[in-house]
């Protein structure tokens, strides 16, 4: 509990206390009861009365505070002019408190999630400055300076590592336990706790640009985008709170005129108050969604408002991008098939021919051979665009690339039976073999489209890869509805085409998937590896790149609307029967209570089973 909380749980005691003591202790006169009453009454709802009065002068009275302070105050009035019963208004307020104390706990645990992800904020990045370090504020830091980070910091700004090596954790991004073995050349993003040893980093990004900065600012942000049922709840209240005023009002006066007895129609009006009281609708609603951000951020799902939350749950089809997507984005040699020498001669030929390209195959064939940069005499290396490198290897002349070059210099080549990234090579002219790359599909991408199979929802791929990869990726995932060799436009085309006919996610990574994901109803982006432009156009990004998790987010949406529908009917429904009670003289105040703190505690309470 906070500050705040522990003063209102205090207040709530100290009130209980005294209206115990003064109902059943003390006897007083009857012109000192509502003096002492007036204690534990103004000690337990003082700020109620003040935010009243408040909302008066601001000309806003019709709220919970107004409907509260009425009630109580006309219950006293009722007491010392009638019953002398007082316990029922000051019971009534402290009630009232308890709910309001329950419901701002609830409220605390549900954005604990969230405000676990501020502690990524940076407070300083360190920069050395005449051999010693210096702390500065991480937003004065330019592209290209290199920052010290020692063990127990958080990176405060994405770059690349110059010098160290280490774990990172990375568990308040990706909501991942594991750490992350980083090394000299690789690129680390900022929001991540160096575990152990001294890192030195080249910033790539200024502070405001980079990963840290950008999650605060979704997280900050999501609140403000109200989904459909939060905006409906927020204009019912606006209509029904001086409704049931006006209603209360004309219950008091009316009903006198015809039958007289007015203390018993102005009870029945108090009661009436009380029981119209909308928090339970008021707070239970946004809770459950703050509740749902809070849990789907925890589990490293970053999703960008309410409204993106409630279209989640109505998703009945998913269209993935498959490189970056399903796949690792990276590629590797899958087969060699020699026709001379053997696979690792041809390997070790392919890849100190590909030493100095950029092409991601001659990254591929450097990994598979990672003996590349031994003693081999390589001169002449000369890289022809759209056909591949040619170099002089130990005096023989090798040529690595496509089919089209092995024409070109007269090697009969043969096609090869596996899909992927076919490599040719040839030595002297003379065919020698061919080398498979391929990408590799994510560790999580089957149990993915299982996942969503078993929730009744549609799978699709879109790719620009040939048919045969495309199917054979398609039939390893399960995948029946796919769509190869597309270009960006006829991607958002076929998505065009599915939506007629469902509510469609789409999930990608590459900048070229950025139109798709701002068409279709709910963009996913990947988060970690994914482009800027694709993050910044999505309305739900996975921290982790994990395809797994975008089951997680339709679940947790799901559950959050069948809770928010569940409040909604249960507060509504229960307010209209106690009403309908009270306004005949059946219900007392203790059962308004009920029908006001009882039903708030029980709203907010199914509420936050979203967290779990």
């Amino acid at each position: 509990m906070n500050k705040k909380q522990k003063l209102t749980l205090a207040r709530i005691i100290v009130a209980g206390v005294l209206l115990i003591i003064f109902n059943f202790f003390v006897d007083a006169p009857k012109f000192l009861k509502p003096i002492l009453f007036l204690i534990p009454y103004f000690v337990v709802g003082y700020d109620i009365l003040l935010k009243a009065l408040k909302g008066i002068k601001n000309r806003q009275a019709f709220d919970e505070n107004f409907l509260m302070a009425v009630a109580t105050i006309g219950a006293l009035g009722l007491a010392v002019w009638r019953s002398g019963d007082y316990v029922e208004a000051i019971a009534v307020m402290l009630f009232y408190q308890i709910g309001e104390l329950f419901q701002s706990v609830a409220i605390g645990k549900s954005r604990k999630n969230i405000s676990a992800l501020m502690d990524i904020r940076p407070d300083y990045a360190m920069i050395e400055r005449d051999g010693k370090l210096e702390r500065v504020d991480p937003e004065e830091v330019e592209i290209g300076t290199v920052i010290t980070v020692t063990s127990g910091e958080k990176i405060p700004i994405d770059g690349v590592i110059v010098e160290g090596h280490s774990s990172l954790d990375t568990g308040a991004l990706t909501g991942e336990s594991l750490p992350r073995d980083v090394k000299v050349g690789d690129e680390v993003i900022s929001g991540c706790v160096n575990l152990s040893g001294v890192l030195k980093i080249e910033t790539t990004r200024e502070f405001y640009d980079s990963t840290a900065s950008k999650i605060l600012d979704l997280v900050e942000n999501a609140t403000s985008r109200k989904s459909k049922s939060e905006n409906f709840i927020t204009k019912f209240a606006r209509v029904y709170t001086p409704a049931v005023c006006y209603s209360a009002l004309a219950l008091a006066i009316l009903p006198p005129l015809f039958t007289g007895n007015f203390s018993q129609w102005l009870y029945r009006a108090l009661t009436f108050l009380v029981i119209s009281c909308p928090c339970a609708l008021v707070i239970s609603i946004p809770l459950t969604f703050f509740a749902g951000i809070g849990g789907a951020s925890r589990e490293g799902i970053l999703i960008k408002g309410s409204n993106f939350l409630e279209s989640l749950s109505k998703i009945a089809c998913v269209i993935f991008d498959k490189t970056g997507t399903l796949t690792k984005g990276v590629f590797e040699v899958v087969a060699v098939h020699p026709d001379l020498r053997d696979e690792n001669a041809l390997l070790h030929l392919a890849a100190h021919v590909e030493r100095y390209s950029t092409h991601p195959a001659a990254n591929a064939l450097r990994k598979a051979y990672p003996n590349e940069a031994d003693d081999c005499k390589i001169e002449n290396v000369e890289e022809i665009p759209g056909y591949g490198v040619r170099a002089i290897v130990n005096g023989e002349e090798v040529c690595v690339g496509s089919s089209k070059f092995m024409e070109s210099i007269g090697a009969k080549w043969h096609p090869c039976k596996k899909s992927g990234t076919i490599i040719h090579i040839a030595i002297n002219k003379i065919y020698a073999g061919h080398v498979v790359i391929s990408d590799v599909i994510k560790n999580n991408s089957v149990e993915a489209i299982e996942k969503l199979k078993s929730m009744k929802i549609k799978t699709v791929m879109l790719t620009g890869d040939s048919e045969a990869v495309a199917h054979e990726v398609a039939e390893a995932l399960g995948i029946e509805n796919y769509y190869s060799e597309l270009l960006p436009a006829d991607k958002v085309q076929k998505a065009e085409e599915l939506l007629k006919n469902y509510k469609v996610a789409f999930v990608g990574d590459g900048i070229n998937d950025a139109p798709v994901l701002s068409r279709a109803d709910v963009g996913i982006a990947m988060g970690a590896l994914g482009s800027d432009a694709a993050i910044e156009a999505a309305d739900v990004v996975l921290m982790d790149d994990d395809p797994l998790k975008i089951s997680s987010a339709i679940k947790i949406s799901r559950k959050s609307m069948q809770i928010v529908k569940q409040n909604i009917y249960f507060s509504i429904g229960v307010k209209l029967i106690c009403l309908a009670l009270g306004a005949v003289g059946l219900a007392n105040m203790w059962l308004a209570v009920f029908a006001d703190v009882g039903v708030m505690v029980i709203a907010v309470l199914n509420a936050i089973r979203v967290l779990f």
